[in-house]
């Protein structure tokens, strides 16, 4: 274990900073709040006490933490607002495996469309990024929690994380005024509101002073904040973990799942066709120029399945989970090189032969003819290679006889082949991981003497 102290008189100061702007926050929301002067919408029996009043008493008790924590001048050991350790105890055990991790984010996946509705109102969202900012403030008195979100290649990630949640929110917030308003046959926002501008001169002009605002953030962000440059690469010499730039985590992350040939070029090849082809295989013209949900279920739900948990998701874990030799790591958890973790994944072909049928493996002659080898790869990878051209060529026909039949009637047999396609090779990351998790399966299809598997 490190000796290193979890606080210092810098890091409390810096948190009060923190709260600081937290309390400024607040209180433009507590004016917001007393001139609109509603109720505070609340289980707690809070039903008739105006919401400003309720935020000024949050108001209160964050000044209260921020002069409590820029005055401080004793021990910091000794500091009582700090994160309790059974509190780390959960969160690293969440986050340390990844069936719960990813188990609990497809049901918070599935939590945010069933309650969307309620998350994109104003209050709600507000609680949620304070809960959130919380979370940040208080995570930061762990030394290592801190030691991995405040590296400098990783302070954009956090910010991106809030970002991503801060439109999320916002869409759902603008689609669900606009299903509302087409249930009730009121005209759409954008048309009421007259929320429509020329691309020239006011759109380009819009995105010339936000660029050059966002260039002169980025120059102070560099000149404030140490660049993460290292020495020069050495191969006797790489970092442990060596990871990529956080727009590839995702891509290093499936790498755990899949063959180099498969994460690196086969699905993000299949990603970026799939984004070019979405205009040429849509039908429905609906949502086209306005925000909504219920028009366009299908397209949502899909987007936001493949882009949150399956991409955002992996980025958070190849950035702040994934620590030495490629170990999963609690946040609050210290990065010990010295962690084994035993892997036995086993090839679907292992189980065929070895486990359920109890015989050895077909073995392969490498100086017989090609012919001869292919025969003896089909044998011994033939359950394998079935079950993936199943997957690929039989499914897309059954699912256009059920669950998309609707897509392929009106989509003909291209378009519709087009997407199916696409859906089950977004599937299949899930779906790996998933065999990983439950049978440490490692490949469907093993053909090592071809440097080909699946």
């Amino acid at each position: 274990m490190h000796s290193h102290p979890d606080l210092t008189h810098g890091v409390i100061h810096g948190l009060g900073w923190l709260y600081s702007l937290l309390l400024l926050a607040n209180v433009g929301w507590t004016l917001r709040s007393y001139k609109r002067d509603g109720e505070f919408e609340s289980v707690l029996g809070f039903q008739h006490i105006p919401k400003a009043t309720v935020w000024a008493f949050y108001s209160a008790f964050l000044l209260l933490l921020a002069v409590t924590h820029l005055t401080s001048s004793s021990d910091p050991s000794q500091f009582l607002i700090r994160l309790p350790d059974w509190f780390k105890t959960i969160v690293d055990y969440i986050f340390s495996d990844a069936r719960i991790y990813f188990g609990l984010s497809m049901v918070a996946f599935v939590a945010m469309l069933w309650k969307r509705d309620y998350l994109s109102t104003d209050t709600v969202g507000w609680v949620i990024f304070n809960m959130a900012c919380l979370f940040l403030a208080i995570s930061l008195t762990d030394y290592d929690f801190r030691q991995i979100v405040g590296k400098p290649d990783n302070v954009p990630i956090v910010g991106m994380l809030f970002l991503v949640g801060y439109f999320t929110w916002l869409y759902f917030k603008k689609a669900g005024d606009n299903d509302r308003r087409i249930a009730e046959g009121r005209p759409l926002a954008e048309k009421e509101l007259k929320d429509e501008v020329l691309v020239w001169p006011d759109l380009v002009y819009s995105e010339m002073v936000c660029m050059l605002l966002l260039s002169a953030l980025l120059i102070v962000w560099g000149v404030l904040l140490q660049a993460p440059l290292e020495e020069p690469g050495s191969a006797v010499k790489t970092p442990n973990p060596s990871k990529a730039p956080w727009y590839f985590l995702g891509l290093q992350e499936m790498l755990v799942y899949f063959d180099p040939w498969l994460a690196g070029i086969v699905l993000p090849l299949m990603i970026m066709q799939g984004l070019m082809a979405i205009p040429y295989i849509d039908f429905n013209k609906k949502g086209n120029g306005y925000y909504c949900y219920n028009d366009r279920k299908f397209s949502v739900i899909t987007f936001l399945l493949g882009f949150l948990p399956l991409w955002v998701g992996m980025i958070v874990l190849g950035t702040f989970v994934r620590g030495p030799n490629w170990n999963m790591f609690g946040l609050y958890e210290f990065w010990d090189v010295h962690k084994l973790e035993v892997l036995n994944n086993v090839n679907l072909s292992e189980y065929f032969w070895v486990r359920w049928l109890g015989m050895p493996l077909p073995s392969v002659n490498s100086a017989a003819p090609f012919w001869e080898q292919a025969l003896q790869i089909f044998k011994r990878e033939g359950l394998g290679i079935l079950l993936t051209l199943g997957y690929l060529m039989i499914l897309p026909h059954l699912m256009a006889l059920t669950v998309l039949r609707k897509f392929y009637i009106r989509m003909g047999v291209i378009r519709y082949m087009v997407l199916a396609n696409l859906i089950l090779f977004m599937a299949l990351l899930p779906i790996k991981m998933v065999l990983r998790w439950a049978f440490s399966l490692k490949y469907i299809v093993a053909i090592p003497e071809w440097f080909f598997n699946i």
